[in-house]
Formats: structure tokens, C-alpha cells, sequence
């Protein structure tokens, strides 16, 4: 397998060379379709308020439940998931750079506060209790999945921590790390504070369907919002839909914790 500081060289060359691309089609047809890409190399660390988060989340419930965990397997589960990924989430369907969906109304209305307060409750959250307080609710309704079988799971964690050197598929550890949590070294700033990998996801506690579909749409290169989006259509491209299906049910198979 490739070093981590190799795999993460190469992703911020493809992110280098298609924000170029995607300025200079921008500047030539003198007015851009969509929202210029954010570019999440620059960033700096996302703050906010966890107490003022938890009483804005009712409005988050509905679809991610009184616990943050989705109540549809097409939707993320939010405990424990990066505050800078959860922030800059927002921020993009805010903006506009993903179709009409049931994140479009609650996003618009949220203000910068709103937004930066709910990433940091959600990422104080610990998905183990979170589990926990859902499965012990009696009024939840737990999203349930057929297993996979055993090879489909091998496959899926064969590709999460050596990738498929034949297809080019690089190892998805290198940037969502070694125990699925993201980059090990995502808080550690670099010059001028910027944190580049900070919004690297964490993939652990996600719904089968959810996963699935996110790699599909990158797979199919459907809309970016982010210079991480860049990255994962560089990965998507190569990825078949054994691929993606082996991934995600091994993904969806870990434990939160």
C-alpha cells in the first residue's frame, strides 16, 4: 500500500488541477452556472456552540432523528461525524450546489451561526450512546438491512484498506483512515492555520443505502460542491457497482464505536 502522505500528495494534485480547470471554464463563459466550487484546502478550524446546536436540532429531527441517527437509510447518521464536514455540508446546500432535496428549505434558513452551532452538537455527539439511546426507544423505528455475505464484506474491506491497484483504486484508509474515523492528522494545522483534511468524513455508523448512493453519484459524476468531491470523482470513476456495493456493506457493517 502507498504511504499516506503519498496518497494524499496525489489527491491534492488532481484537486489542484481541477480547480484550475473548473476557474478557467468559469472565467471563459464569463458568468458560472452553478456556485464556484469551495475549496477546502484553504479552510481554517469550524467553531461553534454545542448547547445552542442541540436546541436549534429540532428542526434536523425529522429526517435524522431525535438521536441523530437517520430514520431513512437514504440519509447520514450525524453523531460523532466531523464538525468541519458537518459545517461545510451545510454550507453547500445553502448555497445551492446540489439539486432541490428535503435539505434544500431547512438549509436556506439557517444562518452561519446556525450552521457552525448544529455541526459542533452533532460531532460532540458519541454514536455509541446515540445507538444506544435508539435502540432503547420505544418509539424509534431502527433502519434494518439484510447481511451481507461474507466475500461481499471481505471485498468491501479488501478495497477500504488496499484499494485495487489492477482498476487504480487507491486505498479509501489513506484519507478516511485506518479505523474509518478520517484522516488521523485532520486537526493538525498547516501554514496559516489552514486544516485541508479536516473535512475529510468520517465513514463509520452509516446506512448501506446512504453510503451506496454517495459513491454511485461520484462514480457517475454528478454535481460537486467541494475540492473533496473532486477527489472522490477521481476515485469514483474507477469503481464499479460490485465495488461500490462490496464498500458499503462493509462500511454500513462496522459498529459506531
Amino acid at each position: 500500500m502507498k504511504p499516506v502522505w503519498t496518497i494524499l500528495a496525489a489527491a491534492m494534485a488532481v484537486v489542484a488541477s481541477a480547480m484550475a480547470f473548473a476557474q478557467s471554464e468559469e472565467a471563459t463563459s464569463g458568468e458560472a452556472a452553478l456556485p464556484s466550487l469551495i475549496d477546502l484546502r484553504q479552510v481554517t478550524p469550524v467553531r461553534g456552540d454545542p448547547v445552542a446546536g442541540k436546541q436549534k436540532a429540532e428542526l434536523c429531527s425529522a429526517c435524522h432523528g431525535t438521536h441523530g441517527i437517520a430514520v431513512v437509510s437514504l440519509f447520514p447518521n450525524l453523531p460523532g461525524q466531523h464538525i468541519d464536514y458537518l459545517y461545510w455540508r451545510l454550507v453547500a446546500f445553502k448555497q445551492g450546489h446540489f439539486p432541490e432535496s428535503p435539505m434544500t428549505p431547512p438549509a436556506l434558513s439557517l444562518s452561519d451561526t446556525d450552521m457552525r452551532d448544529l455541526a459542533a452538537f452533532y460531532a460532540s455527539l458519541d454514536p455509541v450512546a446515540a445507538q444506544r439511546a435508539m435502540d432503547a426507544d420505544p418509539d424509534a423505528e431502527p433502519v434494518v438491512s439484510e447481511p451481507a455475505a461474507p466475500a461481499v464484506l471481505a471485498r468491501g474491506e479488501q478495497l477500504y484498506r488496499s484499494g485495487d491497484p489492477a482498476k487504480g483504486i487507491p486505498p479509501c484508509q489513506g484519507c478516511h483512515g485506518a479505523d474509518v474515523r478520517g484522516y488521523a492528522a485532520a486537526t493538525r494545522p498547516h501554514g496559516g492555520g489552514r486544516m485541508p483534511f479536516a473535512a475529510f468524513p468520517s465513514l463509520r455508523h452509516q446506512h448501506r443505502d446512504y453510503l451506496q448512493t454517495r459513491l454511485d453519484a461520484f462514480r457517475q459524476q454528478q454535481r460537486h460542491a467541494t475540492s473533496n468531491d473532486l477527489v472522490m470523482a477521481h476515485v469514483g470513476n474507477r469503481l464499479d457497482e460490485e465495488s461500490i456495493q462490496a464498500l458499503a456493506a462493509w462500511l454500513s457493517a462496522l459498529p459506531p464505536g
